[in-house]
């Protein structure tokens, strides 16, 4: 619970096994004790007293630690309701904590990734927002703009002071510092939906190519049906894995070739579109057949897509092997597996981490952009700066340049969240869970 009358509530159902006054309970400290409706114990429990404002909310805050299990829990939460509490909103204690300025809307959103994170690197990536190095980040050009703002401000109200050109030259030198910080946070992003989203990585093949063992073998888990019949897979098949650290969105998607079926034909067109938006594609042959004309129209498809080339059954005679001029044309990452006995799967690892090689990221030292609406803005402030440039090299009066240096400054400021409506502040926190 978090609020003014926490401990009111609390004082009504909880009874710890030595009584203190409230004024007497030291912030962080926790007591034993019963939680108890009418006389009865209803479970034997920790309270943890954290006072306002040393608190995540900043507000008075308390937690009770009840044994497991739906039932104690319920009657518990029952009971604080009863007496006076509300449930929380989504996001309502991270809510609360940027609304009573304890941390920014960049750390508000950090946490959101932090709970959400798949991979160690997008945790290591939410841990960095949270302890503030992007906003910090915003803060130092948000200052380097208002310096030369200054200047500008002096110039507009006094007139008589002759600082045109010094104050030309200042923003002129201030424009491009900003513009290069911006859009090296702006290129982040890049890598930063890759460790926050993950590699759309889609498995293309004909039918009975072995798309769906290798998914198998990828997730370590009968995921996808496997069967000698064609045709099985109709309809794309997503799982989330990390290999070698680095965060795969598979997509197994319908076998490629001309279908009578309706429901397949369907399959076979979101096949297409998957191909089309994907970050690498794995295309997968029968290396133990020719190549047949739904090969060669797999081919074509993924034609200047990043892509892997898998030739599987190499556990029976080939007919196709890596010197295939049609497969070189696409690709040189050609690697020759067993999806049924699950060898050569490590190869395929070990291509995937050369073509993204995520240790190029020093998440020490590097600050990266993995949120859409902070990308947005970032974008929004570059634009602003380039109007600002382009007003200055026309000789414009300041008054007008600073129309556009100040949109920057406001750009910044609905990053960090100094600027921001209610709509967007609650759009973002609705995403949260209950318990943040």
């Amino acid at each position: 619970m978090s609020g003014e009358n926490c401990f009111e509530i609390l004082d009504k159902i909880f009874i710890p096994k030595h009584k203190k006054n409230i004024n007497d309970i030291k912030g962080y400290t926790i007591k034993y004790g019963n939680i108890v409706e009418n006389g009865n114990i209803i479970d034997e429990v920790l309270v943890s007293y954290f006072k306002a404002p040393k608190s995540y909310t900043t507000e008075n805050m308390c937690e009770i630690n009840s044994h497991g299990g739906n039932i104690i829990v319920k009657k518990i939460l029952e009971m604080c309701l009863e007496n006076g509490a509300n449930l929380a909103e989504p996001g309502e204690f991270t809510k609360r904590a940027f609304l009573n300025g304890r941390i920014d809307l960049l750390q508000a959103e950090s946490v959101i990734d932090v709970i959400n994170a798949k991979s160690e690197r997008e945790a290591k990536t939410g841990i960095k927002q949270l302890e503030g190095y992007l906003s910090k980040e915003i803060s130092n050009i948000k200052q380097e703009i208002m310096d030369v703002m200054v200047n500008i401000e002096v110039s507009i109200d006094y007139p008589e002071y002759d600082v045109d050109d010094v104050t030309n030259s200042q923003i002129s030198d201030m424009l491009e510092s900003v513009q290069k910080k911006l859009e090296k946070l702006e290129k982040s992003f890049d890598n930063g939906k890759i460790i926050k989203e993950g590699i759309k990585t889609v498995i293309v093949g004909r039918p009975n190519a072995g798309k769906s063992s290798l998914l198998n073998a990828i997730l370590k888990e009968d995921r996808a049906i496997v069967t000698q019949y064609e045709g099985t897979t109709r309809d794309t098949i997503e799982e989330f894995v990390t290999v070698n650290g680095i965060p795969l969105k598979l997509v197994d998607t319908a076998g490629i070739r001309n279908a009578e079926d309706e429901v397949e034909k369907i399959g076979i067109e979101k096949s297409r579109e998957e191909i089309k938006n994907a970050d690498l594609v794995i295309a997968i042959f029968d290396a133990s057949e020719d190549l047949t004309k739904e090969d060669i129209e797999i081919l074509e498809l993924i034609k200047g897509k990043k892509t892997i080339i898998v030739l599987n059954k190499n556990d029976l005679e080939q007919k196709v092997d890596e010197k295939n001029e049609k497969l070189k044309e696409i690709s040189n990452s050609i690697i020759k597996i067993s999806a049924l006995n699950k060898t050569g799967i490590e190869d395929i690892y070990n291509e995937i981490s050369k073509l993204f090689d995520l240790n190029e990221i020093n998440l020490d030292q590097e600050i990266v952009i993995t949120n859409v609406r902070q990308k947005n803005l970032i974008n929004k402030a570059i634009e602003n700066v380039k109007k600002a440039k382009e007003t200055l090299k026309e000789k414009m009066p300041l008054d007008i340049i600073a129309i556009f240096i100040k949109d920057i400054l406001e750009d910044l400021g609905s990053i960090t969240g100094e600027i921001v409506t209610d709509d967007i502040i609650d759009e973002i926190f609705s995403k949260f869970c209950l318990g943040k």
